[in-house]
């Protein structure tokens, strides 16, 4: 039975994280929005270094910048994604791409349903899923809903529960995850989620949390923990062979 006294779906749940999952990290769409997370913070009256010290260490902490704004400042987490989010010209750094669509198509949708997991709120995510033409792709989205004073994200085990509640889905082992944060994928895997896997790409430049970072191969890359580890989406059709239909 599902959360809600129905009968459960019996297929698998596919969980797509959204921002330099879906499109490459190469497209520099985490450094411009690093820019705008850093100005926020000065806007706060906050100085530079402080900026640079404080955005770490909340997106260290809590996964997300705006988690540790929300908490320790007075700040409207709507004003935020409007200031940050809602100002990036996605359109200038991300393009449909047909390979990206085929694989979504050649899921088998009688074993899956796929979903999307992200920490942007619904406009953000809604506008890159729209851009990359796989809104009819995505049967459901889980979004940090900065409109609830409390809201949850990932790594927080919350807010893996909160998406299984929302997909209607009990048995956490039936849940596929694929994530570009290491941390995400180990905190999905440690709470039963069945076949996680970390999207590390390598040799390119990213911003996490504030930093430019080079993406090197990653030496304890989660094998041992039953995480698998790809760099290109397509390979997904060899970790997942059983949930694709060609």
């Amino acid at each position: 039975m599902s959360v809600d006294g129905t009968s459960e779906d019996p297929r698998k749940v596919v969980w797509f994280d959204i921002d330099n999952t879906l499109y490459s990290a190469s497209t520099k769409i985490s450094q411009a929005m690093g820019q705008r997370i850093h100005a926020y913070f000065v806007s706060l009256g906050i100085g530079e270094d402080e900026a640079s010290e404080l955005h770490h260490r909340y997106y260290t902490q809590y996964g997300l910048a705006l988690r540790g704004l929300a908490r320790h400042h007075d700040i409207d987490p709507l004003d935020f994604d409007r200031k940050c989010d809602g100002t990036l010209p996605l359109e200038e750094y991300i393009k449909p791409d047909p390979k990206l669509r085929k694989l979504f198509e050649d899921m088998d949708r009688t074993k899956v349903r796929v979903w999307a997991l992200t920490n942007a709120y619904k406009h953000h995510a809604n506008r890159v899923l729209k851009i990359l033409n796989l809104t009819d792709q995505i049967e459901g989205l889980v979004y940090c809903d900065y409109e609830e004073p409390n809201f949850t994200c990932k790594p927080e085990a919350e807010s893996y529960r909160n998406a299984m509640k929302m997909a209607k889905i009990t048995d956490p082992s039936k849940c596929f995850f694929i994530d570009d944060s290491k941390l995400n994928v180990i905190a999905a895997k440690e709470l039963g989620w069945g076949r996680c896997v970390h999207f590390h790409e390598v040799g390119l430049d990213a911003m996490e949390g504030g930093r430019m970072k080079k993406l090197e191969v990653d030496g304890d890359s989660g094998a041992d923990q039953g995480i698998a580890v790809i760099n290109d989406l397509e390979e997904l059709r060899v970790v997942w062979p059983e949930i694709f239909s060609v």
